[in-house]
């Protein structure tokens, strides 16, 4: 009998800023996909940093959970990999590969895949990637005696951004750029996005090199593509933010198991379900310690929503700055769990965005330990509703929603800090400039 292969296809740092969702970043290789396939308007990452969301999907457990509490290239990782994904995939006969970024680990080898046909992990960031689609393509055109499970992690659209070429792709004329929310619209953000518009031609060039070998090998219909991004934008106020701009990412599967149809889903879905998918998708049990839900059954319409809340989480990014949310349909509820009285700059990675927010006084603005929004009234955040009196119950409702998931999930927030391991290299949290965050500190 045949077996469905898997294939994860995503990215570095894209959030929802592409053309399946409106906004005008041609993708068309991701537009077709979504066409053939389905998309999740409302899905989430359980992080807004990079290593902790790529564990949480490779996993299917929130990152407090599976270990993964800051970045690999900072000494962070998980303590138990076999839990990961792969893992499950090789006990039932999956033959198990990387192409590009993995980064849960300070060694790929440790995680344990069967094969790895590009290493973006090595040396990161300091060394130009491979070609991560082109190795993913030349293994997908190769004869294969096992059903295959290959992640295929792309560099783009991570900073520093190609130069715009508004010559050949007028898109990318920063006249006429829009900057993502919550951005001013300004010369220097206009040019920013319109440089992270070529890095998204990039990234869509790259899913359609892998789903061309897909269709010249003849198994584009006995796959799962499963296409997304692991947070929000690299972009001041969206990474490592737990607004929606922080941890909305894009997210299309094509493929057996009720992915198709061009049809698009608006329940509320997180990154913690892909791993679970996959095990369905492949005919496997899902294990017990898996804190994610299928989709299947939501795209076939035998369930109209798989969560009433999702959840998200922060602990170390360059900076340690401890945070939880929870969201429903209608609200999100915010609650920072450190001592800062001003932004963390340190999380924010640099770009022309960042210094313009920074010349208008950014770093002087206060923050605020507890926000509650309406997303239906205020989508991107900005009005603070905690405080009045007329949503009392919804905030506490929310507060209860919080504390009932970090104990049920072990969170190590309810019983004071979260602890960094050995060796991990800590940036100040107040530090904004190069030179600021050279001078970092190695936990102990």
């Amino acid at each position: 009998m045949n077996r469905t292969n898997i294939v994860f296809l995503h990215s570095h740092n894209t959030g929802r800023f592409v053309q399946p969702y409106g906004h005008s970043v041609p993708t068309p290789n991701l537009q077709r996909l979504a066409a053939q396939g389905v998309l999740f308007r409302q899905a989430f990452a359980a992080a807004p940093t990079c290593s902790p969301s790529r564990a949480s999907f490779l996993t299917g457990m929130y990152p407090h959970s599976c270990g993964q509490l800051g970045l690999a290239h900072r000494g962070f990782g998980m303590p138990d990999y076999s839990r990961h994904l792969v893992h499950g995939m090789k006990r039932a006969g999956y033959h198990t590969v990387l192409s590009g970024v993995e980064h849960t680990a300070p060694d790929v080898a440790a995680v344990g895949y069967d094969e790895v046909v590009c290493d973006h992990d090595t040396n990161y960031p300091e060394t130009e990637p491979a070609d991560a689609a082109d190795a993913a393509a030349a293994f997908i055109r190769g004869r294969h005696p096992k059903p295959f499970f290959i992640s295929v992690g792309l560099n783009e659209t991570h900073r520093p951004f190609p130069r715009a070429d508004p010559v050949q792709y007028p898109a990318e004329d920063e006249r006429y750029c829009r900057p993502p929310a919550p951005l001013p619209d300004t010369p220097a953000t206009r040019r920013d996005t319109a440089d992270f518009i070529a890095a998204a031609r990039a990234m869509d060039a790259a899913f359609g090199r892998v789903l061309r070998a897909l269709d010249d090998a003849g198994l584009a219909d006995d796959t799962v593509v499963v296409c997304f991004t692991d947070h929000g934008l690299q972009f001041p106020r969206n990474m490592c933010n737990l607004t929606d701009q922080g941890i909305g990412v894009f997210l299309v599967a094509r493929g057996p198991g009720g992915f198709r149809g061009g049809r698009v889903v608006d329940a509320l879905v997180s990154l913690i379900d892909l791993a679970p998918t996959t095990y369905a998708a492949a005919g496997i049990e899902v294990p017990d310690f898996v804190q994610g839900r299928p989709l299947q059954p939501l795209v076939r319409g035998e369930v109209d929503a798989l969560h009433e809340e999702i959840h998200a989480e922060i602990n170390f990014h360059a900076a340690y700055e401890p945070a939880r949310c929870v969201r429903t349909a209608r609200h999100k509820y915010i609650r920072r769990y450190d001592d800062y009285e001003r932004v963390v700059l340190s999380n924010a990675d640099d770009g022309p965005s960042k210094e313009k927010l920074l010349s208008q006084g950014w770093a002087a603005l206060p923050r605020e330990r507890e926000m509650l929004y309406d997303v239906t009234f205020d989508p991107t955040e900005q009005n603070n509703i905690v405080a009045c009196g007329d949503v009392r119950r919804v905030a506490d409702d929310l507060r209860r929603r919080l504390d009932r998931w970090m104990a049920a999930t072990g969170d190590p927030l309810l019983t004071g800090s979260v602890d960094a391991p050995a060796g991990a290299r800590i940036t100040d949290a107040m530090a904004h400039s190069p030179a600021d965050r050279s001078r970092t500190r190695t936990a102990g």
